[in-house]
C-alpha cells in the first residue's frame, strides 16, 4: 500500500511539484505593506504612545513604531490598507499626519561617521593607557632588556593603534595633498606618523628615547576633537530630499469612469484624478467637478481655508478639507510647484555651504606656517651638527608635535558644545557646526507669522456673546466637518462644558458648511453668503438656528507665547525686524501693528520669500530667518542662519539650522548673545594657542624640548582650551 502510494505520487511529477509551488508563491506574495507618515505635532512620550496605539486598534495593522526624533511614524499593514486611513485615524486622535515617500528618504537608523569616529576614538584612548603604564618604567630608570622589552611592547600596541585610529586624519590629509593645498590633518598627520616611525627606528637601535606615548595621545585628543565637532555638525538628511518625499506618491486615475492607483510618474498633463476629502493634493491643476475648501498652510502661509471650485487652479500638497474633487493635471512630479520649491532650497543650501568656520580660515594661515617653520628647524640642525640626521630630526618632529593644532582643533568644538549645551537647556537644539558663528553675525530677523509668531490654530473669542444654546447647536453642527474653524469651534463649545445638541440628517455642502434638522427646523453653519450674512473685516464663520437670523462666531490666532518678549528684545538689541507672510494684508497688518514691527509683507509666495531674504543679503544684512512651514524652507535655507520650531514640518525643521524645542519664542533674543559670547571665546582659545606657541616653540627650536615634553604641552594646551570654553556653561 505505501509502494502504491509511493508510485502514485511519482507518477506525475508537475503534481509533486505543485505543492512547493505553491508554497514559494505564498512566500513571494507580499504579506504586508510598509508605509511612513509624518507627523509634524508629535512631541513627547505621551503622544508616542497615544499613536501607537490608536494605530495598533486598526484592523490590519501589524505594527506601529514612532520616531519621535524624526516626527515619523512607521507601520507594518495589511497591502489592503491605504495612507488615508492611518491618516484619517491619526485625525481622529487630534494628531496631523502626511504619508511621506519611503523611497525618497535614506536610512538614517545607522549612524556610520559616527560610530566610525567613536570606535576609533575608544580604540586609541585604551592604546593610550596602557602604553602609558609602560611609559611609567621607562620614565622611572629601567634599563637594558627590562626597557627595551617594555619599548617593543608599546610599539606593538601603538603601531596598529596608530594606523587604524589615526586614518580620519591620513584620509583628509590625501585628499588636500593630491589638489596640491594644506589643510590642519597635513601636519597632523606628520607629526604622528613621524613621532611612529622615530620611535620605532630608535626601539631597533637600542635608543633611550622613544615617543609612542605622545603619538598615541596625539591622536587621541585630536579624535576627541574631531568627534565632538562631528557631534555638533550631524544634520539629518537634506531638506530638498525632505521636500521630495512629502509629495504623494500615489494618485487615483480616472480613466472612462474607472478609478485606479497610479504612481505619480504615470501621471501625465490631461489626466483626470480624483482628490477625496482629507487628501493633499498629489499634482498641480485644473479642478474640473466638485467643490471645497483647501487647506493652503502649507505652501502659503494662509491661516483659513479658502473655497475651491470647478476652473480653479490648484498646487501640489494642499490639503483638500470637505469635498471629492476631480482634478485635470497641469504638471506631476519633477514639474509641480512642490519640486520647484525643493530646486530653490536646493540651491540655497549650496549657497550657505560655501561658508567657512573660523577655525577652517585660521587653518589656512597656520598649516603652511607649521611645515615651514618644523623643515627650516630641520634644515638648520642638520646643518649645524655636520650631518646628525638623526639629531636635525628628533629636533624638527618636536617643532611639528609641539605646533601641531590640537588646541585649535578644539577651539571651536570645544566651544560649540558648550554653548550648544546651554541653549540646549533653554529650549534650542543647534544643528549644524558653523551655526553659532553665523547667529553671532545677525544684524536684521525675519519672522513668519502663521505657525512661528502665532500658533498656526483658530480660537473662538466671542462664545460669552452668544446664549448657550446657540453656542450647543453650533458645536453640534461643527463636530460633522473637519473644517478648521468648525473643529475650534467644538473644541471651544466643550472647553466651556456645554453638551451638543442632538442635530438630526447632518450633512457637509463641500465649500460652504453644514446643515442639519433641529426641532424639525432646518439649521446651518459656514460661510456668511451661504447663512444669509454679509461678511465683516473678522475671520468667523456663521450660524443660522433656522429662525433666519445670523449669528457671528468670529475667530483669532492666538500668540505663540514669548512673541511679544522677544520682538521687543530684538529691537532692544538694535536689530532690524521684518515680518514675511502668506497670509492676507489685514492679518498680516494687524499683527505687525501689535508686535511693533514696522517692515512687513504680506502674500508673499515661497520664492518671493526667499527672494527678500536674498535682497536683504544683498545689501549687507547678515539675516536669521524664524519659520515653520513648507512655504519657509527655501528663505530658511537662503538666510545666513535660521531657527524653526520643533512643531514645525518636517522639512523646514530640516533646512533650519537651529530647532526651538519648546513653544516660546523668548530664548530666540538670548541665543544671540550666547552665541556672540562663544564667537568671543573662539577667538580667545585662538589667542591660547598663539601664545602657547610663542613660548614652547623657541624652546623647541633650540633642542631643549623632546618631542614627549611636545606632546605633554601640547596636552596641557588642549585642557586649557576645554577649561576655557567650559565658562560658557
Amino acid at each position: 500500500m505505501a509502494a502504491e502510494l509511493r508510485m502514485s505520487a511519482s507518477a506525475c511529477p508537475a503534481c509533486a511539484a505543485m505543492p512547493a509551488a505553491e508554497a514559494l508563491a505564498a512566500r513571494a506574495a507580499p504579506k504586508e505593506a510598509r508605509l511612513i507618515l509624518s507627523l509634524p505635532t508629535a512631541h513627547c512620550a505621551a503622544c508616542m504612545t497615544t499613536v501607537e496605539q490608536g494605530l495598533m486598534q486598526l484592523p490590519g495593522v501589524h505594527d506601529a513604531r514612532v520616531n519621535l526624533t524624526l516626527k515619523r511614524v512607521a507601520v507594518a499593514a495589511d497591502p489592503a490598507i491605504g495612507a488615508e486611513t492611518l491618516i484619517a485615524a491619526q485625525d481622529r486622535l487630534g494628531y496631523e499626519a502626511h504619508e511621506l515617500d519611503a523611497g525618497m528618504l535614506r536610512s538614517t537608523a545607522t549612524d556610520k561617521a559616527g560610530r566610525e569616529l567613536l570606535m576609533r576614538l575608544g580604540v586609541a584612548g585604551f592604546a593610550m593607557m596602557n602604553i602609558m603604564l609602560l611609559s611609567v618604567a621607562v620614565w622611572s630608570g629601567a634599563e637594558g632588556p627590562t626597557r627595551a622589552l617594555f619599548q617593543w611592547v608599546s610599539a606593538v600596541i601603538a603601531l596598529p593603534t596608530v594606523i587604524f585610529s589615526a586614518q580620519p586624519f591620513f584620509r583628509q590629509a590625501l585628499r588636500a595633498l593630491r589638489v596640491w593645498r594644506l589643510n590642519m590633518d597635513v601636519p597632523i598627520s606628520l607629526a604622528i606618523i613621524l613621532a611612529t616611525v622615530m620611535s620605532l627606528y630608535e626601539t631597533a637601535e637600542g635608543g633611550g628615547h622613544t615617543y609612542f606615548d605622545a603619538a598615541v595621545s596625539l591622536t587621541f585628543f585630536l579624535l576627541a576633537g574631531r568627534y565632538l565637532d562631528y557631534r555638533t555638525r550631524a544634520v539629518a538628511r537634506s531638506a530638498a530630499e525632505e521636500l521630495a518625499a512629502l509629495e504623494v506618491p500615489r494618485a487615483t486615475r480616472v480613466r472612462d469612469g474607472a478609478e485606479e492607483a497610479v504612481a505619480i510618474a504615470e501621471l501625465a498633463a490631461g489626466d483626470l484624478v480624483r482628490v477625496r476629502p482629507g487628501g493633499r493634493m498629489p499634482v498641480d491643476g485644473v479642478v474640473v467637478e466638485g467643490t471645497s475648501e483647501l487647506d493652503r498652510s502649507l505652501l502659503t502661509g494662509e491661516s483659513l481655508p479658502v473655497w475651491t471650485g470647478p476652473d480653479a487652479i490648484v498646487s501640489t500638497g494642499e490639503v483638500n478639507l470637505t469635498g471629492p474633487l476631480l482634478v485635470r493635471v497641469t504638471a506631476a512630479g519633477r514639474d509641480s510647484s512642490l519640486h520647484r520649491i525643493a530646486d530653490l532650497v536646493a540651491v540655497a543650501e549650496s549657497g550657505k555651504n560655501r561658508y567657512t568656520s573660523l577655525a577652517d580660515r585660521a587653518a589656512r594661515i597656520y598649516a603652511p606656517g607649521v611645515h615651514l617653520l618644523a623643515a627650516a628647524t630641520f634644515l638648520f640642525w642638520l646643518l649645524r651638527s655636520a650631518g646628525d640626521v638623526h639629531l636635525a630630526l628628533n629636533i624638527g618632529v618636536a617643532v611639528l608635535i609641539i605646533t601641531c593644532p590640537c588646541a585649535l582643533g578644539l577651539a571651536v568644538p570645544a566651544v560649540v558644545t558648550a554653548a550648544s549645551g546651554r541653549l540646549f537647556r533653554r529650549g534650542l537644539l543647534i544643528k549644524d557646526g558653523t551655526a553659532l558663528e553665523r547667529l553671532a553675525e545677525v544684524d536684521t530677523v525675519v519672522f513668519d507669522k502663521t505657525g512661528t509668531l502665532t500658533m498656526g490654530a483658530p480660537v473662538p473669542v466671542n462664545l460669552a456673546d452668544h446664549a448657550p444654546q446657540d453656542v450647543a447647536l453650533a458645536a453640534a453642527l461643527a463636530a460633522a466637518s473637519s473644517h478648521p474653524l468648525a473643529r475650534a469651534l467644538a473644541a471651544g463649545s466643550a472647553a466651556e462644558g456645554l453638551a451638543a445638541l442632538p442635530v438630526e440628517d447632518l450633512r457637509e455642502v463641500p465649500g460652504f458648511g453644514i446643515e442639519g434638522r433641529w426641532k424639525g427646523r432646518r439649521v446651518r453653519l459656514g460661510r456668511a453668503g451661504w447663512i444669509g450674512a454679509t461678511p465683516g473685516a473678522r475671520t468667523a464663520t456663521w450660524l443660522d438656528a433656522g429662525d433666519g437670523i445670523p449669528r457671528e462666531f468670529a475667530f483669532a490666532d492666538s500668540l505663540r507665547p514669548g512673541a511679544e518678549t522677544v520682538v521687543a528684545d530684538l529691537r532692544r538689541q538694535g536689530k532690524a525686524v521684518h515680518l514675511i507672510s502668506g497670509d492676507t494684508e489685514g492679518a498680516v497688518a494687524a499683527l505687525a501693528a501689535r508686535l511693533g514691527i514696522e517692515n512687513w509683507t504680506a502674500g508673499a509666495t515661497p520664492a518671493e520669500k526667499a527672494d527678500r531674504v536674498a535682497e536683504l543679503t544683498a545689501k549687507g544684512a547678515r539675516v536669521l530667518m524664524v519659520g515653520d512651514g513648507l512655504n519657509d524652507t527655501a528663505a530658511l535655507a537662503t538666510a545666513h542662519v535660521s531657527i524653526s520650531p520643533a512643531s514645525a514640518l518636517d522639512a523646514a525643521r530640516v533646512a533650519s539650522d537651529i530647532v526651538l524645542l519648546g513653544t516660546d519664542l523668548g530664548p530666540i533674543a538670548g541665543a544671540l548673545v550666547t552665541a556672540r559670547r562663544a564667537t568671543r571665546r573662539i577667538h580667545e582659545n585662538f589667542a591660547i594657542s598663539a601664545a602657547y606657541n610663542v613660548i614652547e616653540v623657541p624652546l623647541a627650536m633650540i633642542g631643549v624640548a623632546t618631542p614627549l615634553m611636545a606632546a605633554l604641552a601640547m596636552s596641557v594646551s588642549s585642557i586649557t582650551v576645554s577649561l576655557n570654553a567650559l565658562r560658557l556653561r
